[in-house]
C-alpha cells in the first residue's frame, strides 16, 4: 500500500481527495492536515510515502511547507494542488524549484462532484503511483540499458527537448547552464496546461542566458532561442522556403497529452534529418518514444537523462530501454555535453 497524506485548508477538498485516493486499492490515506505547519508535523509523525499539498493555506502556506518537508525528508514526493491562474502557476513553479515533485490543478468548481472526483482520479492517481514507485526502487533494480554509442552527428541543426514530471526544474538546470552563445535553436515540449506554460517560459528566460519564450505559430526558428510549446497546443516545425517555422495545432492528443513530444520529434526529424539533437528528460509515461524512433531512423542523435537523477524514469527510460539513446547522462552532465556537441557543430560548419 502507498501511504498518502492529504493537506488542504478546505474541508471539501480534503474529503474529495481522500475519497478518491481511498477508492484505489493500492493507496491508503493515513492522515490529513489543514495547513503547512500541521503538514510538517504530520509528515514527521506518520511517515507517509507521498504528500498532496495545497499552495494557499493559513499559518504556513504550501511554499513554506514544501521547502521544510524537502529539507527534512528529501526523498519524499510532494504533489502540489494549484489553481489554473497566473498566480497559481507562478506559485507552483516556485514550489517545484523548492522540492515539490509534481502538481495537479484543482477542479474548476463548475462541474459536478462526480466530475471533479473523476478529474482528480485521472490526474492524481497515476502521479502517486509513479512517484511512490520511484521512491521504492530497490538496489536490485534492472540494469540501465546501454547506449547505442553511434557516430556523432556531423552538423546538428537544432535541439529538441521532451519532459514531463520533474521537467521544469530539469529545464531550469539545463538551460540555465547554457551560454548566451549557444548556436542551436531549441524547441521544448513540457507537459503543461495553458497559463503554466507561459509562466514556465518566463521563468526559464529569467534564469537562462539564452532567450526563452512561448512559441508563436508561424514564427521563424532562430539559433540561440528556446521556444516552449504553449499549453493545449502541439508544437511542430515545418520548412518554409529557406527557413524553418513554428507550426502549432490542436490535433488529437497523443499519449493522452497536448502538447506531446512525439509530434515535435517527428516533425524535427522530417525537417532536419541527421541534424536533430534530441534530449529526453525526466517524465512520466512514454511520450517521446515514437518520436525518438523517427529521430533515430533519420540519423539524428539522442540523449536520455539517467534513472538516478530523474524524478520519474518513464520517458527517458522508455527511449533508453528501446535502445534508441546514443548517450544516457546524469542531469548535471547534460548541459556540458550539449555545449560540446553544439560548439563542435559550429566548428564543422565554419
Amino acid at each position: 500500500m502507498i501511504r498518502a497524506l492529504v493537506v488542504d485548508d478546505s474541508a471539501v477538498l480534503r474529503r474529495l481527495i481522500s475519497t478518491v485516493l481511498a477508492s484505489d486499492p493500492e493507496i491508503e490515506v493515513v492522515g490529513t492536515a489543514v495547513d503547512g505547519r500541521d503538514a510538517i508535523a504530520r509528515v514527521d509523525e506518520l511517515k507517509p510515502d507521498i504528500v498532496t499539498l495545497d499552495i494557499e493555506m493559513p499559518v504556513l502556506d504550501g511554499l513554506g511547507a514544501v521547502e521544510e518537508i524537502h529539507r527534512r525528508h528529501p526523498r519524499l514526493p510532494v504533489i502540489m494542488f494549484s489553481t489554473l491562474t497566473e498566480k497559481g502557476a507562478a506559485a507552483t513553479l516556485q514550489a517545484l524549484s523548492r522540492g515539490a515533485s509534481d502538481y495537479v490543478t484543482k477542479p474548476s468548481g463548475t462541474g459536478s462532484m462526480h466530475e471533479s472526483m473523476a478529474r482528480v482520479r485521472e490526474e492524481l492517481v497515476p502521479r502517486i503511483r509513479a512517484l511512490a514507485g520511484r521512491r521504492r526502487l530497490v538496489v536490485e533494480a534492472p540494469a540501465v540499458p546501454r547506449a547505442r554509442a553511434s557516430a556523432l552527428p556531423p552538423r546538428p541543426s537544432a535541439l529538441v527537448i521532451a519532459c514531463s514530471t520533474g521537467g521544469p526544474d530539469a529545464l531550469c538546470r539545463v538551460l540555465g547552464s547554457l551560454p548566451e552563445s549557444f548556436p542551436l535553436p531549441i524547441l521544448i515540449t513540457q507537459h503543461m496546461p495553458p497559463v503554466f506554460s507561459a509562466q514556465l517560459a518566463q521563468r526559464l528566460d529569467r534564469l537562462s542566458a539564452v532567450h526563452v519564450h512561448e512559441a508563436v505559430d508561424g514564427e521563424p526558428v532562430q539559433p540561440g532561442t528556446a521556444l516552449v510549446a504553449p499549453g493545449d497546443f502541439h508544437l511542430r516545425v515545418r520548412a518554409e522556403g529557406a527557413s524553418t517555422v513554428v507550426a502549432l495545432d490542436q490535433e488529437e492528443k497523443e499519449n493522452f497529452c497536448r502538447p506531446a513530444a512525439d509530434p515535435l520529434f517527428r516533425s524535427a526529424a522530417s525537417v532536419w534529418g541527421r541534424g536533430v539533437l534530441g534530449l529526453v528528460l525526466t517524465g512520466m509515461g512514454q511520450d517521446g518514444l515514437e518520436g525518438a524512433r523517427a529521430v533515430a531512423a533519420a540519423g539524428g542523435y539522442l540523449i536520455a537523462q539517467d534513472r538516478e537523477t530523474s524524478v520519474v524514469w518513464g520517458m527517458p527510460g522508455a527511449v533508453a530501454g528501446a535502445g534508441l539513446a546514443d548517450e544516457i547522462l546524469p542531469l548535471e552532465a547534460v548541459a556540458p555535453r550539449l555545449v560540446g556537441l553544439a560548439t563542435r557543430a559550429a566548428r564543422v560548419t565554419v
